[in-house]
Protein backbone atom coordinates (compact mmCIF):
# COMPACT_ATOMS: atom_id res chain seq x y z
CA UNK A 1 0.00 0.00 0.00
CA UNK A 2 2.53 2.43 -1.31
CA UNK A 3 -0.03 5.16 -2.68
CA UNK A 4 -1.07 7.67 -0.11
CA UNK A 5 -4.66 6.32 -0.66
CA UNK A 6 -5.72 8.91 2.20
CA UNK A 7 -5.60 11.77 0.27
CA UNK A 8 -7.48 9.65 -2.08
CA UNK A 9 -10.30 8.97 0.67
CA UNK A 10 -10.96 12.40 2.10
CA UNK A 11 -12.64 12.94 -1.06
CA UNK A 12 -15.47 10.28 -0.14
CA UNK A 13 -15.39 11.63 3.28
CA UNK A 14 -15.94 15.32 2.19
CA UNK A 15 -18.81 13.95 -0.30
CA UNK A 16 -20.66 11.99 3.05
CA UNK A 17 -19.50 15.33 4.91
CA UNK A 18 -21.53 17.42 2.47
CA UNK A 19 -24.54 15.04 2.35
CA UNK A 20 -25.07 14.83 6.20
CA UNK A 21 -24.36 18.65 6.41
CA UNK A 22 -27.83 19.38 4.78
CA UNK A 23 -29.58 17.39 7.15
CA UNK A 24 -28.06 19.23 10.26
CA UNK A 25 -30.39 20.07 12.99
CA UNK A 26 -33.39 18.99 11.12
CA UNK A 27 -33.93 16.39 14.11
CA UNK A 28 -33.77 13.43 11.37
CA UNK A 29 -30.73 10.65 12.57
CA UNK A 30 -31.82 8.19 9.88
CA UNK A 31 -32.11 10.39 6.99
CA UNK A 32 -29.39 12.08 7.58
CA UNK A 33 -26.94 8.59 8.10
CA UNK A 34 -28.93 7.33 4.62
CA UNK A 35 -27.57 10.69 3.03
CA UNK A 36 -23.95 10.10 3.88
CA UNK A 37 -24.09 6.51 3.16
CA UNK A 38 -25.79 7.01 -0.55
CA UNK A 39 -22.75 10.06 -0.66
CA UNK A 40 -20.04 7.49 0.30
CA UNK A 41 -20.91 4.29 -1.73
CA UNK A 42 -21.04 6.88 -4.77
CA UNK A 43 -17.96 8.78 -4.56
CA UNK A 44 -16.00 5.36 -3.52
CA UNK A 45 -16.51 4.80 -7.56
CA UNK A 46 -13.79 7.20 -8.17
CA UNK A 47 -11.10 5.63 -6.32
CA UNK A 48 -8.87 2.70 -7.80
CA UNK A 49 -9.10 0.47 -5.40
CA UNK A 50 -10.59 -3.15 -4.33
CA UNK A 51 -11.56 -2.37 -0.99
CA UNK A 52 -13.79 -4.80 1.07
CA UNK A 53 -15.43 -3.25 4.19
CA UNK A 54 -14.23 -4.66 7.36
CA UNK A 55 -15.97 -2.37 9.50
CA UNK A 56 -19.24 -0.75 8.35
CA UNK A 57 -22.75 0.17 9.27
CA UNK A 58 -24.05 -3.97 9.41
CA UNK A 59 -22.73 -7.45 9.59
CA UNK A 60 -25.23 -8.67 6.19
CA UNK A 61 -25.92 -7.28 3.33
CA UNK A 62 -28.78 -5.26 4.72
CA UNK A 63 -29.00 -2.56 1.61
CA UNK A 64 -28.68 0.43 1.71
CA UNK A 65 -26.25 0.15 4.43
CA UNK A 66 -22.43 -0.17 3.93
CA UNK A 67 -22.56 -3.74 5.43
CA UNK A 68 -19.60 -5.92 6.20
CA UNK A 69 -18.15 -7.98 3.42
CA UNK A 70 -19.18 -5.39 0.53
CA UNK A 71 -16.80 -4.52 -2.20
CA UNK A 72 -16.26 -0.33 -3.17
CA UNK A 73 -13.79 1.15 -5.36
CA UNK A 74 -12.75 1.60 -8.91
CA UNK A 75 -10.42 -1.46 -8.84
CA UNK A 76 -13.03 -4.66 -8.81
CA UNK A 77 -14.57 -3.34 -12.40
CA UNK A 78 -11.94 -3.17 -14.30
CA UNK A 79 -11.67 -5.95 -17.04
CA UNK A 80 -9.43 -8.51 -17.04
CA UNK A 81 -6.11 -7.48 -18.64
CA UNK A 82 -6.10 -4.19 -18.39
CA UNK A 83 -2.62 -3.18 -18.86
CA UNK A 84 -0.64 -2.29 -15.69
CA UNK A 85 -0.71 -2.86 -11.96
CA UNK A 86 -4.24 -4.18 -10.51
CA UNK A 87 -6.15 -1.87 -8.43
CA UNK A 88 -4.44 -2.82 -4.59
CA UNK A 89 -6.32 -4.87 -2.44
CA UNK A 90 -7.23 -2.37 1.41
CA UNK A 91 -9.82 -3.20 4.44
CA UNK A 92 -12.06 -0.31 4.46
CA UNK A 93 -13.58 0.14 7.97
CA UNK A 94 -15.70 3.46 7.68
CA UNK A 95 -18.42 5.58 9.46
CA UNK A 96 -19.95 7.60 6.72
CA UNK A 97 -21.96 10.04 9.39
CA UNK A 98 -20.37 9.37 13.50
CA UNK A 99 -22.80 11.29 15.64
CA UNK A 100 -26.15 10.71 13.57
CA UNK A 101 -27.58 12.39 16.76
CA UNK A 102 -25.15 15.01 16.75
CA UNK A 103 -25.87 15.76 13.39
CA UNK A 104 -29.41 16.10 13.91
CA UNK A 105 -29.57 18.10 16.66
CA UNK A 106 -26.08 20.60 15.22
CA UNK A 107 -24.29 19.24 18.13
CA UNK A 108 -20.69 19.56 18.22
CA UNK A 109 -18.25 16.88 16.65
CA UNK A 110 -20.22 14.83 14.08
CA UNK A 111 -18.01 13.80 11.50
CA UNK A 112 -17.33 11.37 8.31
CA UNK A 113 -14.91 8.65 8.88
CA UNK A 114 -12.85 6.27 6.88
CA UNK A 115 -9.57 4.10 7.65
CA UNK A 116 -7.70 2.03 5.08
CA UNK A 117 -5.24 -0.89 5.88
CA UNK A 118 -3.30 -3.79 4.18
CA UNK A 119 -5.11 -6.82 3.23
CA UNK A 120 -6.65 -8.38 6.86
CA UNK A 121 -4.73 -5.83 9.92
CA UNK A 122 -8.20 -4.30 10.91
CA UNK A 123 -9.32 -6.26 13.87
CA UNK A 124 -13.02 -7.55 12.37
CA UNK A 125 -14.83 -6.30 15.65
CA UNK A 126 -18.22 -7.25 15.71
CA UNK A 127 -21.22 -4.79 16.39
CA UNK A 128 -21.19 -4.60 19.84
CA UNK A 129 -19.65 -2.55 22.87
CA UNK A 130 -15.93 -2.28 23.53
CA UNK A 131 -14.60 -0.77 26.77
CA UNK A 132 -11.66 1.61 25.80
CA UNK A 133 -9.10 3.66 27.14
CA UNK A 134 -7.59 6.05 24.96
CA UNK A 135 -4.88 8.62 25.08
CA UNK A 136 -2.19 10.78 22.89
CA UNK A 137 1.51 10.46 21.91
CA UNK A 138 2.73 11.95 25.49
CA UNK A 139 1.56 8.96 26.61
CA UNK A 140 1.98 6.45 24.79
CA UNK A 141 2.61 2.78 26.93
CA UNK A 142 1.45 4.31 30.30
CA UNK A 143 -2.16 3.14 30.41
CA UNK A 144 -3.54 -0.71 31.23
CA UNK A 145 -7.01 -0.95 30.77
CA UNK A 146 -6.91 -3.86 33.40
CA UNK A 147 -6.43 -1.11 36.15
CA UNK A 148 -8.48 1.45 38.12
CA UNK A 149 -9.42 4.74 36.15
CA UNK A 150 -7.91 6.02 39.34
CA UNK A 151 -4.39 4.20 38.39
CA UNK A 152 -4.82 5.38 34.85
CA UNK A 153 -5.38 8.70 35.45
CA UNK A 154 -2.53 9.02 37.71
CA UNK A 155 -0.21 7.23 35.30
CA UNK A 156 -1.51 9.79 32.31
CA UNK A 157 -0.68 12.70 35.05
CA UNK A 158 2.53 11.47 35.59
CA UNK A 159 3.35 11.12 32.03
CA UNK A 160 2.80 14.31 31.31
CA UNK A 161 4.03 15.88 34.68
CA UNK A 162 1.46 17.69 35.84
CA UNK A 163 -1.51 17.00 38.21
CA UNK A 164 -4.66 14.81 37.88
CA UNK A 165 -6.61 18.11 38.60
CA UNK A 166 -5.49 19.34 35.47
CA UNK A 167 -6.90 16.31 33.62
CA UNK A 168 -9.78 16.18 31.56
CA UNK A 169 -11.36 13.06 30.85
CA UNK A 170 -13.83 12.45 28.12
CA UNK A 171 -16.88 10.30 28.90
CA UNK A 172 -20.11 9.09 26.82
CA UNK A 173 -22.81 10.36 29.33
CA UNK A 174 -24.57 7.05 29.68
CA UNK A 175 -26.07 4.98 32.54
CA UNK A 176 -23.71 2.83 31.87
CA UNK A 177 -20.62 5.23 33.00
CA UNK A 178 -22.16 6.47 36.33
CA UNK A 179 -19.68 4.16 38.48
CA UNK A 180 -16.65 5.57 36.17
CA UNK A 181 -18.17 9.43 36.31
CA UNK A 182 -18.03 9.23 40.20
CA UNK A 183 -14.04 7.54 40.34
CA UNK A 184 -13.07 10.37 38.10
CA UNK A 185 -14.34 13.48 39.62
CA UNK A 186 -13.43 11.49 43.09
CA UNK A 187 -9.79 12.00 41.60
CA UNK A 188 -10.31 15.45 41.25
CA UNK A 189 -9.73 14.86 37.16
CA UNK A 190 -12.29 17.22 34.85
CA UNK A 191 -14.56 15.49 32.88
CA UNK A 192 -16.16 16.62 29.13
CA UNK A 193 -19.66 14.23 29.10
CA UNK A 194 -20.65 13.75 25.28
CA UNK A 195 -23.54 12.76 23.92
CA UNK A 196 -22.02 10.65 21.49
CA UNK A 197 -18.94 10.46 18.71
CA UNK A 198 -16.12 8.24 20.64
CA UNK A 199 -14.28 8.10 17.48
CA UNK A 200 -13.92 12.11 17.32
CA UNK A 201 -13.22 12.04 21.07
CA UNK A 202 -10.50 9.87 20.91
CA UNK A 203 -8.76 11.68 18.23
CA UNK A 204 -9.17 14.65 20.23
CA UNK A 205 -6.99 13.38 23.27
CA UNK A 206 -3.99 13.33 20.53
CA UNK A 207 -4.13 17.39 19.90
CA UNK A 208 -3.21 19.95 22.66
CA UNK A 209 -5.37 22.64 21.49
CA UNK A 210 -8.88 19.91 21.72
CA UNK A 211 -7.77 20.01 26.32
CA UNK A 212 -8.98 16.33 25.89
CA UNK A 213 -6.28 14.16 27.51
CA UNK A 214 -8.40 10.73 28.05
CA UNK A 215 -10.86 8.89 26.37
CA UNK A 216 -12.53 6.27 29.12
CA UNK A 217 -15.95 4.49 28.75
CA UNK A 218 -17.73 1.71 26.82
CA UNK A 219 -18.56 2.59 23.36
CA UNK A 220 -19.30 0.89 20.01
CA UNK A 221 -16.38 -1.78 18.93
CA UNK A 222 -16.41 -0.78 15.01
CA UNK A 223 -15.93 2.56 16.45
CA UNK A 224 -12.84 1.05 18.38
CA UNK A 225 -11.24 0.45 15.24
CA UNK A 226 -11.63 3.47 13.30
CA UNK A 227 -10.57 5.02 16.51
CA UNK A 228 -7.10 3.10 16.82
CA UNK A 229 -6.49 3.85 12.71
CA UNK A 230 -6.41 7.32 13.94
CA UNK A 231 -4.25 7.12 16.61
CA UNK A 232 -1.72 4.49 15.05
CA UNK A 233 -1.08 7.07 12.60
CA UNK A 234 -0.38 9.98 15.05
CA UNK A 235 1.68 7.68 18.19
CA UNK A 236 -1.30 8.01 20.46
CA UNK A 237 -2.11 4.73 22.50
CA UNK A 238 -5.62 2.87 23.16
CA UNK A 239 -6.79 -0.13 24.52
CA UNK A 240 -9.96 -2.01 24.04
CA UNK A 241 -11.93 -5.29 25.60
CA UNK A 242 -15.21 -6.28 24.21
CA UNK A 243 -18.22 -6.29 25.47
CA UNK A 244 -21.17 -8.46 24.61
CA UNK A 245 -24.66 -7.35 25.77
CA UNK A 246 -25.79 -11.16 24.78
CA UNK A 247 -25.30 -14.32 23.50
CA UNK A 248 -25.75 -13.52 19.66
CA UNK A 249 -23.17 -11.18 20.24
CA UNK A 250 -20.70 -13.47 21.29
CA UNK A 251 -21.92 -15.94 18.59
CA UNK A 252 -21.12 -13.87 16.07
CA UNK A 253 -17.89 -12.54 17.54
CA UNK A 254 -16.52 -16.41 17.45
CA UNK A 255 -17.86 -16.30 13.72
CA UNK A 256 -15.74 -13.91 12.85
CA UNK A 257 -12.78 -15.25 14.15
CA UNK A 258 -13.07 -13.42 17.78
CA UNK A 259 -11.81 -17.06 20.01
CA UNK A 260 -10.65 -14.84 23.79
CA UNK A 261 -13.42 -13.08 24.56
CA UNK A 262 -11.66 -11.50 27.80
CA UNK A 263 -8.23 -10.48 25.25
CA UNK A 264 -7.47 -6.81 26.17
CA UNK A 265 -6.53 -5.69 22.46
CA UNK A 266 -3.67 -3.66 22.09
CA UNK A 267 -3.76 -0.74 19.57
CA UNK A 268 -1.43 -2.33 16.98
CA UNK A 269 -3.52 -5.82 17.15
CA UNK A 270 -6.83 -3.32 16.88
CA UNK A 271 -5.11 -1.84 13.46
CA UNK A 272 -2.17 -3.61 12.17
CA UNK A 273 0.29 -2.76 9.34
CA UNK A 274 0.51 0.44 7.44
CA UNK A 275 -2.52 2.24 7.96
CA UNK A 276 -4.36 5.39 6.45
CA UNK A 277 -6.83 8.17 8.06
CA UNK A 278 -9.59 10.92 6.82
CA UNK A 279 -12.30 12.34 8.39
CA UNK A 280 -14.83 15.73 7.56
CA UNK A 281 -16.14 17.61 9.84
CA UNK A 282 -20.16 17.81 9.37
CA UNK A 283 -20.68 19.75 12.19
CA UNK A 284 -17.98 21.80 13.83
CA UNK A 285 -16.03 20.09 16.54
CA UNK A 286 -13.22 20.56 18.90
CA UNK A 287 -11.00 19.42 15.89
CA UNK A 288 -12.52 19.56 12.60
CA UNK A 289 -14.88 22.51 11.69
CA UNK A 290 -18.44 21.30 9.78
CA UNK A 291 -19.21 22.28 6.23
CA UNK A 292 -20.62 25.45 5.95
CA UNK A 293 -22.83 26.13 2.95
CA UNK A 294 -22.81 29.33 0.23
CA UNK A 295 -24.86 29.68 -2.57
CA UNK A 296 -23.67 27.41 -4.77
CA UNK A 297 -21.18 25.68 -2.96
CA UNK A 298 -19.56 24.70 0.64
CA UNK A 299 -16.95 24.51 2.81
CA UNK A 300 -15.10 21.99 4.55
CA UNK A 301 -12.54 20.75 6.66
CA UNK A 302 -10.83 17.42 7.09
CA UNK A 303 -7.30 15.71 8.59
CA UNK A 304 -5.54 13.23 6.67
CA UNK A 305 -3.17 11.19 8.48
CA UNK A 306 -0.61 8.51 7.27
CA UNK A 307 1.00 6.01 9.83
CA UNK A 308 4.25 4.90 7.85
CA UNK A 309 5.07 8.70 7.98
CA UNK A 310 3.39 10.17 10.58
CA UNK A 311 2.78 12.94 8.47
CA UNK A 312 -1.10 14.87 9.50
CA UNK A 313 -2.79 16.95 6.97
CA UNK A 314 -5.48 19.45 7.44
CA UNK A 315 -7.21 20.40 4.67
CA UNK A 316 -9.61 23.04 3.96
CA UNK A 317 -11.51 22.79 0.92
CA UNK A 318 -14.30 24.91 -1.05
CA UNK A 319 -16.55 23.03 -3.08
CA UNK A 320 -18.48 24.59 -6.19
CA UNK A 321 -21.15 22.21 -7.36
CA UNK A 322 -21.63 23.35 -10.69
CA UNK A 323 -18.08 22.53 -11.07
CA UNK A 324 -18.42 19.22 -10.34
CA UNK A 325 -18.79 17.11 -13.62
CA UNK A 326 -17.87 13.84 -12.65
CA UNK A 327 -20.92 13.33 -9.84
CA UNK A 328 -24.14 14.20 -9.26
CA UNK A 329 -23.40 16.49 -6.48
CA UNK A 330 -26.49 17.66 -5.90
CA UNK A 331 -28.31 14.31 -5.54
CA UNK A 332 -26.08 13.96 -2.78
CA UNK A 333 -26.37 17.13 -0.77
CA UNK A 334 -29.88 18.19 -1.73
CA UNK A 335 -32.00 14.63 -0.21
CA UNK A 336 -34.74 13.86 -2.85
CA UNK A 337 -38.27 14.62 -1.79
CA UNK A 338 -40.23 10.67 -1.77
Amino acid sequence: MERNLAMEMVRVTEAAALAAGRMMGKGDRKGADQVAVDAMRRAFDSVDVRGTVVIGEGERDEAPMLYIGEQVGAGWRRAEGVHGDPAPRVDIAVDPLEGTNLCATGAPDSIAVIAVADDGQFLNAPDTYMKKIAVGPGCKGVIDLRKSPTWNLQAVAAAKRCNVEDLTVIILERDRHQELIAEVRATGARIRLIGDGDVAAAIATTNDKTGIDVLMGTGGAPEGVLAAAALRCVGGDMQGLLQYRNDDERHRAERMGIKDHDRVYQLEELAQGQVMFAATGVTDGSLLRGVHFFGGGATTHSVVMRSKSGTIRFIEAEHHFDRKPDYDWMTWVRPQKT
